[in-house]
């Protein structure tokens, strides 16, 4: 019996990476899968039992909210939601214009707020749901040529702590997940030297892995698990930020 039997979970970001590795997670857990994306999930994940997919670009409010409706149709529910769809490039301050920045904030910050703002309210009809939003360790700590970035997790943190603290009285626990640096397609976007300096000042000495991280998206989307997290940043992040 797995830990999410019965429960459908809408993944944003679910192509590639961390989103990916939950979703792949969640299936083994018995959950059915939303998967939103601008790109195909691969072939494996669609085929994982009771999965649909849809095109969604997440910085657009008609979007998200057209495919959360689909969802309610198929299903009649939505019992977790986990954004974590993002992008990431290394662009020193001097030289960021603001069609850079608003692209990174619109994709980072907005696209967590529009997937919260048209599954929540589903949610608090049915009294119960969780909402599991990917940060990172750098909107905690900041980094060096990555203001859109750093400003953009910054604000899911923030974003997170204040849903949490309106939407826990009406049975929807909201929590994030700060990972460290992980080898995902996103850190495409990053220099080698980089990654280079950032891997020698880990203590674990390493980046992580996208199967690394999902099982504590495991621990917030299930019950008993989970059920005391309200408004907390986890961070698997190799020892990166240690509160």
């Amino acid at each position: 019996m797995g830990q999410l039997d019965g429960q459908v979970a809408v993944i944003t970001g679910a192509a590639s990476g961390i989103g990916a590795a939950i979703a792949r997670l969640f299936s083994a857990e018995g959950a059915a899968l939303a998967l939103f994306d601008l790109a195909e999930p691969s072939d494996e994940l669609q085929q994982r039992g009771d999965v649909s997919t849809h095109r969604v670009d997440v910085t657009d409010a008609e979007s998200v909210r057209r495919a959360v409706e689909e969802v309610i149709e198929r299903h009649g529910r939505v019992d977790v939601l986990v954004s974590a769809a993002g992008i990431l490039d290394e662009v020193p301050f001097l030289e960021m214009s603001p069609e850079r920045w608003e692209k990174t904030i619109a994709v980072d910050l907005r696209g967590v707020f529009l997937a919260a703002r048209y599954v929540a309210e589903h949610m608090v009809e049915a009294g119960a749901g969780r909402i599991i939003n990917i940060s990172s360790q750098l909107g905690i700590k900041g980094g060096v040529n990555l203001a859109h970035y750093v400003s953009a997790k910054a604000g899911v943190i923030g974003l997170t702590k204040a849903l949490a603290q309106e939407l826990a009285p009406k049975g929807v626990l909201v929590n994030a997940i700060a990972p460290g640096p992980v080898y995902t397609p996103l850190i495409d976007g990053l220099s080698d030297d980089w990654k280079s300096a950032k891997s020698a000042e880990l203590p674990l000495g390493r980046f992580g892995r996208p199967e690394e991280v999902a099982p504590t998206a495991l621990l917030l989307a299930s019950s008993p698990g989970g059920d005391l997290y309200v408004g907390q940043t986890l961070g698997p992040n190799s020892g990166d930020v240690m509160p």
